[in-house]
């Protein structure tokens, strides 16, 4: 096992003195579905209080260019303060100590908040893309377009 695979089991999170991740699971890889490895996290108060939640899947393909690499939620008694922006800092550092140098983060094109949250973080929009037919978010949950933001994490001092 290599240090980077080491880093890949157990990533390690600072804080940022508002609100802390903490790790609740993790999938492997599973290629023959195009999944990527991911990390799971709770969004926290430093008293603990469950704020919301994200996952960072780490890599790169199609379902993440239609899914984003990074996923958020809000619980709405905490929304208007910024905690998803801050917790996507937070898993840029992790993204960058496993490699990545950019990545993506969609959302729903008449989803303010997290179009907002994306350009609060200084996303690019790179296209509002029609899911293709076969996409799962298309056939699950109906959905037919994503805004596409791209983060370079080279210019990025996290």
């Amino acid at each position: 096992m290599t240090k980077k695979d080491e880093a890949i089991i157990e990533p390690s999170l600072p804080g940022d003195g508002e609100i802390q991740l903490v790790l609740t699971g993790k999938s492997e890889a599973d290629p023959a579905k195009g999944w990527l490895p991911a990390w799971y996290f709770a969004i926290c108060a430093p008293d603990g209080t469950r704020m919301g939640a994200c996952v960072l899947r780490v890599g790169r393909n199609e379902n993440t260019y239609y899914g984003g690499n990074i996923g958020y939620t809000v619980e709405p008694p905490y929304r208007g303060r910024h905690y998803a922006g801050k917790a996507c800092r937070l898993l840029f550092g992790l993204a960058r100590r496993q490699g990545m140098e950019e990545l993506v983060i969609t959302c729903n094109p008449d989803n303010r908040a997290s179009r907002r949250t994306c350009e609060w973080l200084g996303g690019d929009l790179v296209e509002i893309a029609e899911l293709p037919e076969d996409n799962d978010m298309r056939l699950e949950d109906g959905e037919t377009h994503k805004c596409i933001y791209r983060f370079d994490l080279r210019r990025r001092s996290v």
